[in-house]
């Protein structure tokens, strides 16, 4: 099939941008250093690649991506870099086979993860970014609960989500802050691993002894600002269905139901998105670029991959103007 035949919207992975991204990262992160998150990109043939370079471990967001990951034989060693409750699915993951760990905060969270048969917890230490994640001064009480219950704990997880994209002149200072926190937490915890990290301050935390990236592989907007050494790979392809000359705009099949919006507006080369809606984007040409014709092909860079990604079924792999794989997305949904 040739990228002129696919159906719009439809996502579409540069297949060298893609390879020359894997490779970067594992020259700075390789085999176990890297925990690959997989909330990025939802697909087990992409995961297959990366265990493919030496990485068999994975983190995920959901305990549907943990149970597909072991039925797709790669369950070797999988954190669940979330809090659950929901006993009755972790029990059902649990059961598939894989080694599973999971993220625990709470007396609550720790009850959950003993009666579903979770033999492994990492404790989620908060170390600024107000989501999940017990005190600092908590974790060594929470390591001694999770062990009365009868759980190992592996050691401590903090995410310094906050400071991904924060400005390269204090990045380095605030990330050193925050793993601070993760250090005076685990040296009450204990255990082998320290898990945190991502795509925004890999290169720059030497404090974990795993990084839970996933972003770099195929890149947004989002994390293309911040100077990491990767390319965007993903796009979303779309067809021009409107062209009003007179007003100087054009529109293109894919929108708010196509792309993750949370970062903002997507971009397009050589033009100016004007605003995103349901089905469509609107956008004008650059200073001095064409406007484009009624059926003309659009490549649309998504400002969040994540989200984007979980809004469709397929990414298709293409080189040049050839597809030369289709990457189910079969880790949607929870």
């Amino acid at each position: 099939m040739l990228v002129q035949d696919l159906r719009t919207p439809a996502l579409v992975v540069d297949a060298g941008a893609f390879e020359r991204n894997r490779t970067t990262m594992s020259a700075a992160l390789p085999g176990d250093r890297l925990r690959p998150h997989v909330k990025a990109f939802k697909s087990t043939a992409l995961a297959r690649e990366l265990a493919t370079a030496g990485h068999r471990g994975f983190c995920g967001a959901t305990l549907r991506e943990l149970h597909g990951l072991v039925d797709a034989g790669l369950g070797d060693d999988l954190l669940l870099a979330n809090e659950t409750v929901d006993e009755a699915h972790l029990r059902e993951v649990v059961a598939s086979g894989g080694r599973i760990t999971i993220a625990v905060d709470s007396e609550e969270t720790i009850e959950v993860a003993a009666r579903a048969g979770v033999r492994e917890v990492l404790i989620d230490v908060n170390v600024g970014m107000p989501r999940c994640g017990c005190r600092p001064e908590n974790a060594g009480r929470l390591a001694d609960r999770a062990r009365q219950a009868g759980l190992e704990v592996r050691g401590v997880m903090g995410y310094e989500g906050h400071l991904m994209t924060a400005d390269l002149t204090s990045k380095a200072e605030l990330v050193a802050a925050s793993m601070e926190l993760l250090q005076q937490a685990h040296a009450e915890v204990g255990g082998d691993i320290v898990s945190g990290g991502g795509t925004g301050t890999y290169a720059i935390n030497r404090w974990c002894t795993e990084i839970q990236a996933g972003s770099y592989l195929l890149m947004d907007t989002h994390y293309g600002a911040s100077e990491v050494p990767f390319e965007q790979a993903l796009h979303l392809l779309t067809t021009v269905v409107s062209v009003d000359r007179a007003g100087g705009w054009a529109v293109a099949d894919g929108g708010l139901k196509a792309l993750g919006m949370d970062h903002g507006d997507p971009s397009i080369d050589d033009a100016k998105v004007w605003f995103c809606s349901d089905e469509h984007t609107t956008f004008g040409p650059a200073d001095g670029a064409p406007l484009p014709h009624v059926g003309d092909r659009v490549r649309i860079v998504p400002a969040h991959v994540d989200p984007t990604v979980a809004y469709h079924e397929q990414l298709h792999v293409v080189s040049g103007d050839e597809v030369v794989d289709v990457w189910p997305v079969d880790l949607r949904g929870w």
